[in-house]
């Protein structure tokens, strides 16, 4: 029986009482504090006062915790709008504001889907949305929204821990490289990357996330429109 469907062992008359919500919310304070390698069952007990063993009759182990810290979150992405264009939108935006207040989600995301209550209601959302699209052209769809959420928040997060282990932030990091940059294009074997680097407009990660964003949605209104 998943953890979902498993009833809570019923409660006592201890010093301090526990519950399953009581012990993920634990652990989404750990990991949004230090990382998901701060979350250990012993960890998470000692931050509720109790022992570790008193976990294990809520929870089987560290996997289970990290589904329900995952399904928590995915409360927290209520896609919302008219028509199935705004829902997908609202469902990327929603996502990668998840990630970025919960930076660990992003190494949690993709892979076989996650079918807790929380994921099941927005996915159910997202379907609904989609009610006039062909039935086999839906799930190609909201994958295809979620693989790109997903790839561009990963980067997004990579480039903020980078910034965090090298003290860097992006301008000074590009600075850091222009001079290299300049002597590599004076060679003239890279023209057409050269004129993209010099010319180009250099968007900040909202613009590049959302202009991304359109890009793929007018694609998938185009395919679905024939």
């Amino acid at each position: 029986m998943l953890v979902w469907e498993r009833p809570e062992p019923p409660e006592r008359p201890v010093p301090a009482p526990l519950n399953r919500e009581k012990i993920v919310r634990a652990a989404i304070r750990l990991a949004d504090a230090d990382g998901l390698e701060a979350v250990s069952l012993r960890k998470v007990a000692t931050a509720l006062g109790v022992g570790p063993m008193r976990l294990y009759g809520y929870i089987a182990g560290k996997e289970e915790l990290l589904d329900l810290m995952v399904d928590a979150v995915y409360a927290e992405i209520r896609p919302v709008g008219d028509g199935w264009r705004e829902v997908l939108w609202s469902l990327a935006e929603t996502t990668r504001r998840a990630a970025h207040e919960h930076e660990w989600l992003a190494d949690l995301l993709g892979g076989r889907p996650q079918l807790g209550p929380h994921a099941l209601a927005r996915g159910e959302a997202v379907v609904a949305a989609l009610h006039d699209v062909d039935t086999d052209a839906v799930m190609p769809v909201v994958t295809a929204v979620d693989a790109y959420v997903i790839g561009a928040v990963r980067r997004e997060i990579a480039d903020r821990r980078a910034e965090r282990a090298t003290g860097m932030d992006e301008r000074r990091w590009q600075a850091s490289l222009g001079p290299y940059l300049e002597r590599t294009f004076a060679t003239g074997r890279f023209p057409a990357l050269a004129t993209v680097v010099r010319d180009a407009a250099h968007l900040d990660a909202d613009e590049t996330f959302r202009m991304g964003l359109d890009f793929l949605l007018d694609g998938i209104e185009a395919r679905i429109s024939r």
